[in-house]
């Protein structure tokens, strides 16, 4: 019972709310110029546009176009509504006013047409980030075969550097009496590792 009287009291202030709405778009249509039955027209455009934005976000989803016309044909409500609330002198409306009411059957149209011929998966697929394909396995066999990384080049050292490593090495083997070995000799040098290398290769 209780839910019977509030779903007859939500359809009542349905009715009132479309018939109050539906009487404001049609005072604006008559005030911009448009008699007889183009005035009662555009509040039955206005609301088809809202209901159709509407139906698509219901069962499409949300979709940019669905919510653009949706806002359009909202604003067209509920500007309707607050013009004819004394904002606006009806008597003697402005030049935009007829503007807008005059190109609204072609908006109207546009917005109905896009939303009726829009394909459902654009909608449904619109706001989902794209589908990034996993890179291909390399196929098994010699071509698969990873190459080796090439040998460090062999840096060049010069002949003064060579002399003066030598003199080097006839000390230390001198006041220790065994041959200078690598580290040592990248250490009294200064030289890197590589270099190091390169010069104890020429003094052996």
């Amino acid at each position: 019972m209780n839910r019977s009287i509030r779903l007859d009291a939500v359809l009542v202030q349905a009715v009132i709310a479309g018939a109050l709405s539906f009487a404001h778009l049609h005072d604006i249509a008559a005030a911009a110029g448009q008699t007889g039955w183009k005035a009662w027209a555009y509040p039955i455009s206005v609301d088809l546009l809202l209901v159709a934005a509407w139906r698509r976000l219901r069962t499409g989803g949300p979709s940019r176009l669905a919510w653009c016309w949706f806002l359009v044909a909202l604003a067209a409500s509920l500007g309707a509504n607050v013009a004819t609330a004394g904002f606006l002198d009806l008597e003697h409306p402005p030049a935009w006013l007829r503007f807008g009411v005059a190109g609204w059957p072609a908006l109207a149209f546009l917005g109905g047409t896009l939303l009726a011929h829009a394909p459902e998966h654009e909608t449904e697929n619109e706001d989902r980030p794209p589908v990034v394909p996993a890179p291909a396995a390399p196929a098994p066999g010699p071509e698969a075969t990873p190459a080796l990384p090439a040998a460090d080049p062999v840096p060049e050292v010069p002949a003064a550097l060579v002399a003066h490593a030598r003199k080097v090495a006839d000390d230390h083997h001198v006041r220790t009496g065994t041959p200078i070995d690598t580290d040592t000799l990248r250490a009294r040098l200064g030289v890197p590792a590589p270099m190091a290398d390169a010069i104890a290769a020429q003094l052996t």
